[in-house]
């Protein structure tokens, strides 16, 4: 009897600690806001593994770790449409992303995804990261990759190559393609060719992404070129950071938005992803015209020593000095990152004419641009959009909210503050101070509708079964503090950061765990 008795206690016993570690994590007293439209609701949440297993009252239940959410919100993690991971080999952690309250990022805008793509995938998935990734296949990349800067359309050869790429790399796991029809090579392409690589996209279900061929004085026939490779190729197709760039096209947000509309009704799948500042950040060479560019840099050191073909690239960077990026004053941009003159990062081109003893006129800032891209290019903050600008697009149903920041490091460069800034700069500023969209539908245009647009099927929404992608704010508080002058500064009121289950940023701390996952379009969870 007296083994018999032993056998029980030590069964009851062990059935008890089972049950005492039934969850490896409950989220108690939180104010959930579930990614939909709907009203908020008082639940508790129990995590096992990397799944939210069950939502209601869980006070006397039992877990490994235990939060308590009292006054805070708990959301799904934010899910960034349109990050620049090129720095991630060297920053796999993602701090600057994960302490912002994003779990998950789409990479390879503009053009510039990654090649060869699943190579490149197979080999972050080994060294592990910090919030869950994936990739677009960039068209810049694939076009450089076949045609190199040739200022030309392609062969009907070299566009089956093309074709070959981009069907491969959806193969391989993107979520679509992307394209950067400012930027070289990008700008030489028509749109026959961009339809003719997005419809190879089409069939596997991906989407298209697109900087758009012009955001200044040619956005509105930037915006239907859009809307008709969505018509044509069939294709989902997302206005990326949509802006309206230079002083003449200010107000002209409306335009845009009511060929979006208009687009919708006739059945088209189009939407909007932008950042939530009213300057944008980019190369220098974005106030050169792209055909000085054609063939690399030894060609464009060519054409400046042909004084008339010099004169017509001042010119061009005269235009565009004022009437788009430049924003029609020297001052309105700012240095970034400058490798060959680092006292120049956070200054503006004004101030480097006055360094050199020139006046800051918009002839000599032409020169200095020419000088700068020669010495290797510097990437800019251009502080040339209308806020009024930034809160129609907000507004407008369709917006989804995406940094287009790039991953940093605290004290590298000065960097736009939206790579530090982005989401907690939107329920702090435009939500609770400027009360432009409600708490709900910021936090839908950052969880379900972008994780919609990826076709994610169990991220950001939080229901049981789903995984366990989390960020929990302090709505009072919450706020960006990254500037223009001092960039280098994590924002307030993100308390909680939970990736795949796993605690990333516990009581405001940062912990490198690397619990991301690499998402694929073909293998995406159910």
């Amino acid at each position: 009897m007296k083994i018999l008795s032993k056998v029980l206690f030590l069964l009851i016993f062990f059935i008890s600690c089972n049950e005492a570690n039934l969850y490896d994590l409950i989220i108690l007293n939180g104010t959930v806001y579930d990614g939909s439209l709907d009203n908020p609701a008082q639940l508790d949440i129990g995590i096992k593994g990397d799944e939210i297993v069950i939502l209601g009252s869980l006070a006397s239940e039992n877990a490994d770790m235990v939060i308590d959410a009292s006054g805070l919100v708990v959301s799904p993690g934010f899910i960034d449409l349109h990050a620049h991971l090129e720095p991630i080999f060297d920053l796999l952690d993602c701090e600057s992303h994960l302490r912002q309250g994003v779990t998950t990022s789409l990479g390879g805008p503009d053009g510039r995804g990654p090649l060869p793509f699943g190579i490149y995938l197979d080999s972050l998935a080994q060294l592990g990261v910090g919030m869950n990734v994936g990739f677009l296949v960039g068209h810049n990349s694939v076009r450089q990759n076949v045609m190199k800067l040739d200022d030309r359309e392609p062969t009907q050869e070299e566009l089956d190559q093309m074709k070959k790429i981009v069907s491969k790399s959806m193969a391989e796991g993107a979520f679509g393609i992307s394209t950067g029809l400012k930027y070289l090579p990008g700008s030489f392409s028509k749109v026959d060719e961009l339809i003719e690589l997005s419809k190879e996209v089409s069939k596997q279900g991906g989407i298209y992404t697109s900087h758009l061929r012009d955001e200044g004085l040619e956005v509105i026939s930037s915006v239907k070129e859009a809307i008709t490779i969505s018509e044509k190729a069939n294709i989902p197709v997302i206005l990326t950071h949509h802006k309206v760039i230079g002083k003449p096209m200010w107000g002209k947000s409306n335009e845009t938005l009511a060929l979006v509309d208009a687009a919708l009704k006739k059945g088209l799948d189009i939407k909007i992803d932008q950042y939530p500042y009213n300057a944008s950040h980019t190369g220098i060479s974005v106030l050169i015209p792209s055909w000085a560019r054609a063939g690399g840099d030894d060609a464009f050191k060519r054409r400046l020593k042909n004084s008339k073909l010099k004169d017509s690239i001042k010119n061009g960077i005269v235009f565009n000095i004022l009437n788009d990026r430049g924003g029609e004053d020297l001052d309105r941009i700012q240095f970034a990152k400058v490798k060959w003159m680092p006292q120049l990062e956070g200054r503006t081109l004004k101030y480097w004419c006055k360094q050199k003893g020139l006046k800051p006129t918009t002839d000599n800032g032409a020169e200095l641009v020419i000088q700068a891209q020669i010495n290797g290019g510097a990437s800019c903050i251009f502080h040339a959009m209308d806020e009024a600008d930034v809160v129609n697009i907000m507004k407008h149903p369709k917006t989804m909210i995406a940094s287009d920041g790039r991953l940093v490091k605290i004290g590298d460069g000065h960097p736009h503050p939206r790579s530090y800034g982005t989401f907690p700069r939107v329920l702090g500023h435009y939500v609770r101070e400027s009360k432009i969209i409600t708490l709900s539908e910021a936090i839908h245009k950052m969880t379900l509708m972008p994780a919609k647009a990826m076709g994610l099927k169990n991220r950001g929404f939080i229901a049981e079964g789903n995984k366990a992608d989390l960020t929990l704010f302090d709505p009072k508080k919450v706020i960006d503090k990254a500037t223009y002058e001092d960039p280098h500064q994590y924002s307030e009121g993100i308390e909680y950061v939970i990736v795949n289950g796993e605690v990333a940023v516990e009581n405001k701390i940062f912990k490198p765990i690397k619990s991301g996952v690499i998402l694929k379009k073909k293998n995406n969870e159910r």
